[in-house]
């Protein structure tokens, strides 16, 4: 959107210095014309802001190759053979859908918790099977993702790689946390967005309408609307946060992709039931 004049220039350097891959990368101007644009780079330019998951969509759709690699634009890869150490991990196995890398701060070298895509979040160094993504910084094969749908365009901004995790693992995939490969990234406060509450309580609704059984839908959302209530600090985050969970509820989630029971238990046993 033009508003990172020196760390956009600073993450395309780090993607075009990767080593031993081959790239085919284009920038998605969300409502506007993307600017420090280098060369060889292709670029889209979309009329208006159609939101993060689906600003991916449209950049998803526009390249070729076997991997698609979701790249922040605030983000930068440290060292010259990231992508690589990603693509072979996903080549070595089949039944991998996407590779997970661990996001850390530049300055501080934190890891934020919410970076880590697992429950047991206190050490971001460990690796292992998950079965969510932080999608700002992730690798998916492409033939999963196609099959899957893509992003869930419609959601804007929050808990779109959730939504695509959950469908990649219906298609009987797995996801990958690789601590090892590290992308620097700011540790930024999601509720700098001023839409933040209302769309992370709307979203969360329609990711469990749109993929849940049905009864795990009220388990789901009950235990996310009790968490929220316990951690929400102050009467507007409060207020906005159950106008959008009134919002999911009144439809708009899209067509329903139902997990199978036998995904539930897959789910479960790799570490995080989908009420959780």
């Amino acid at each position: 959107m033009n508003d990172r004049p020196v760390e956009f220039p600073r993450a395309m350097a780090s993607l075009l210095a990767q080593e031993d891959v081959e790239l085919d990368i284009v920038v998605v101007g969300n409502g506007c014309t993307p600017e420090h644009v280098p060369e060889g780079v292709r670029a889209i330019s979309l009329p208006e802001n159609v939101g993060i998951p689906e600003g991916r969509n449209v950049g998803a759709n526009a390249v070729k190759g076997d991997y698609l690699f979701f790249f922040d634009n605030d983000a930068h890869l440290p060292e010259p053979h990231a992508l690589r150490t990603l693509v072979d991990a996903l080549a070595a196995d089949p039944g991998l859908a996407y590779v997970q890398p661990r996001i850390a701060d530049p300055d501080t070298g934190t890891t934020l918790r919410r970076w880590v895509p697992r429950l047991r979040a206190g050490d971001p160094t460990r690796p292992g099977t998950v079965t969510v993504m932080a999608e700002g910084v992730v690798m998916v094969r492409r033939t999963a993702y196609d099959n899957a749908g893509g992003w869930p365009g419609h959601f804007f901004l929050f808990h779109e790689g959730v939504d695509l995790a959950w469908r990649l693992w219906n298609q009987g995939y797995t996801g990958r946390y690789m601590p090892d490969v590290v992308v620097h990234h700011p540790a930024t406060d999601p509720a700098r967005h001023a839409t933040f509450h209302r769309l992370n309580a709307r979203n969360r609704v329609w990711l469990a309408r749109r993929n849940l059984p049905i009864a795990l839908v009220p388990l789901n959302l009950s235990a996310w609307l009790l968490l929220n209530l316990w951690r929400l600090r102050g009467m507007p985050a409060l207020r906005a946060s159950l106008a959008g969970f009134v919002e999911g509820l009144r439809g708009g989630h899209g067509t329903r992709s139902r997990m199978s029971w036998h995904t539930v238990a897959r789910l479960a046993r790799a570490g995080r039931p989908p009420i959780l």
